[in-house]
């Protein structure tokens, strides 16, 4: 016998082109559940998920993929590079999935935006955990995504070296303008950005006055 689990249970959330909005809350709470369902990588069991205009319950898996590519940038705490291509090797691959013949220089470029001009043969092996996530965030912001995910970017960096880091993801959020979701437990992150919401137990518990939408 089956029991079924409701991870996320009546949220109802809106987030404006550009915007920046953390989501914060004790762990279970269901924050990482909530960015799978925006990036589409779970689908809902009921309710709608709209993002860029796209309802993503009209599309199938192949839809789900070529949304993904074109639209959404994800940034995990584990950085989840590939250990056997170079970091521009790393970078290039969403821009090859979809077919660009520039992918090679679009994502050298990505790289010296990040500081890692040097590092372009380097495997994630030779860097650093704060380079890693810095190729993370190259590859994250190399197809221009309309929306970032970022699922505790700095979890696994030291406070220096996370700090730097966030400072050059809003940077990047920042030039490209792209709309921001943040899942953190440090609260003074979280500050950072524009909106700030708090889950518990799959809820939405304290959500500020978002009058500004």
């Amino acid at each position: 016998m089956q029991c079924r689990v409701n991870i996320l249970r009546g949220i109802d959330l809106r987030v404006s082109a550009g915007e920046t909005l953390s989501i914060v809350g004790p762990s279970g709470a269901g924050k990482t559940t909530l960015l799978m369902a925006v990036s589409g990588l779970e689908r809902p069991t009921a309710g709608r998920v709209h993002v860029a205009g796209i309802n993503l319950y009209d599309l199938n898996e192949d839809g789900l993929a070529r949304f993904r590519r074109e639209h959404v940038g994800i940034v995990f705490q584990s950085f989840h590079l590939v250990p056997t291509m170079t970091s521009l090797e790393n970078v290039a691959l969403p821009l090859e999935f979809s077919g660009a013949a520039d992918s090679r220089d679009r994502a050298a470029a990505a790289l010296q935006a990040t500081g890692l001009e040097h590092r372009l043969a380097h495997y994630p092996g030779q860097l650093s955990g704060g380079e890693q996530q810095r190729v993370a965030l190259a590859r994250a912001f190399v197809a221009a995504p309309s929306l970032l995910l970022a699922d505790e970017p700095t979890g696994n960096l030291d406070r220096d070296t996370g700090g730097m880091v966030m400072e050059l993801l809003f940077e990047l959020q920042q030039q490209n303008g792209t709309t921001l979701i943040l899942v953190t437990h440090d609260e003074a992150l979280a500050s950072r950005c524009r909106s700030q919401v708090r889950m518990a137990d799959g809820r939405l518990v304290s959500p500020e006055d978002r009058g500004h939408e």
